[in-house]
């Protein structure tokens, strides 16, 4: 099972006499980038599929997953839970080949990205065929001899669900966060917090500063990394690949080279935009440490693991000519050093907040949506 994995239920509504089997599926909800070379495909997926393969269930749970209430499932939840068959890697291959409407170019790289991992029991019953125990319907024909779930593995879980207290580790003030949030933040001593497996572990951040004072501050993964097979070792180096319509100033050489990845999910289209906007006006030198007082951050919901699956993609789209993509991307490895989270302001305007040092622009709708992505 997949480091991370929820593990969920479904309630059955209607009551039976006969034992609730839940049989399992795994459910994927993410972005998919897929880069062709030339170009790079991206598409947003909250899909299910079986995981074991059987034809008397459902393929798929449809919108269940999406429109019913997912309670977490735990050693005292009754019923009888089916183990899975297929692993999450092959179920994810089966959606990917359902999905890819793009046969015509070998894939060279591809990425999840803010994708998460679940697997639910959906509630059945058994008489002479399987019921759903929700709609209290039959899915299935008259069952023959060969069905058989005597040969499944149980697969109850032996722990539960584990609660961290939200108190600042340094100064015992209440943290606060959005629903969504995978940082905590202490209004009392200015400091960022991120759950781990001992506890509570600090984030180091640093912002930007504005004399504005209508702001939402946006976090940024900002990452160090070595690139193999190409030069990109400073900002001249990163104007001379992606072919800016710039003259490289000598101090450009000096300037080292960094990715900005953003910390927080949007669609698809525009999170590679956002990136690569980020990314090529990199030079900001009058960085903050910490965080802004009394200022609107959005919360962080994207994690550095996800932001690193990404950092192929913003090579591929910033590179020129694009040929030169099919030639490296494919052999190139990049190896992450360092990261700092960094909050950038943008003003807000009457329907989008703008950052005017890099001429870029997010809709408040977008942003407000993408919660649910």
């Amino acid at each position: 099972m997949p480091q991370g994995t929820f593990r969920y239920l479904l309630p059955h509504v209607q009551k039976a006499s006969n034992p609730v089997v839940y049989f399992p599926y795994w459910r994927f909800k993410g972005m998919i980038f897929s880069c062709l070379g030339t170009k790079t495909n991206s598409k947003f997926l909250d899909v299910s599929h079986q995981a074991i393969s059987s034809p008397f269930f459902p393929m798929s749970l449809g919108l269940r997953s999406q429109a019913m209430a997912l309670n977490f499932v735990t050693p005292k939840s009754d019923g009888v839970f089916l183990a899975p068959e297929l692993s999450f890697q092959d179920v994810m291959t089966i959606l990917k080949k359902r999905f890819d409407t793009d046969r015509s170019r070998p894939v060279l790289y591809q990425a999840e990205i803010g994708e998460t991992i679940s697997l639910i029991y959906s509630p059945f019953y058994i008489k002479e065929k399987v019921y759903d125990a929700i709609l209290n319907k039959p899915v299935s024909g008259i069952l023959s001899e060969a069905f058989s779930l005597s040969s499944l593995e149980d697969d109850r879980p032996l722990g539960s669900v584990a609660f961290l207290p939200t108190l600042c580790p340094e100064c015992g003030w209440d943290l606060s966060g959005d629903k969504d949030s995978l940082s905590l933040l202490c209004d009392n001593c200015d400091r960022l917090w991120k759950p781990s497996m001992g506890g509570l572990k600090q984030l180091t951040s640093a912002f930007q500063p504005s004399n504005s004072g209508n702001n939402l501050y946006l976090p940024f993964w900002r990452i160090k990394a070595d690139v193999s097979d190409i030069e990109l070792n400073s900002y001249a180096d990163l104007a001379r690949l992606a072919n800016l319509p710039r003259v490289i100033e000598s101090e450009w050489e000096k300037t080292g080279f960094r990715f900005w990845q953003p910390a927080f999910k949007v669609r698809p289209q525009f999170y590679l935009r956002m990136a690569n906007a980020v990314t090529v006006n990199q030079h900001t030198t009058n960085l903050s440490p910490g965080i802004p007082k009394k200022a609107r951050l959005h919360p962080v919901n994207l994690p550095l693991s996800e932001a690193l699956e990404s950092l192929k993609l913003t090579v591929a789209d910033l590179i020129r000519p694009k040929s030169m993509a099919v030639e490296v991307l494919e052999k190139m490895a990049i190896t992450a050093k360092s990261f700092l989270l960094v909050y950038l302001p943008f003003v807000e305007k009457h329907h989008e907040y703008v950052n005017s040092r890099m001429n870029l622009a997010l809709n408040k709708n977008q942003l407000a949506l993408a919660k649910n992505l």
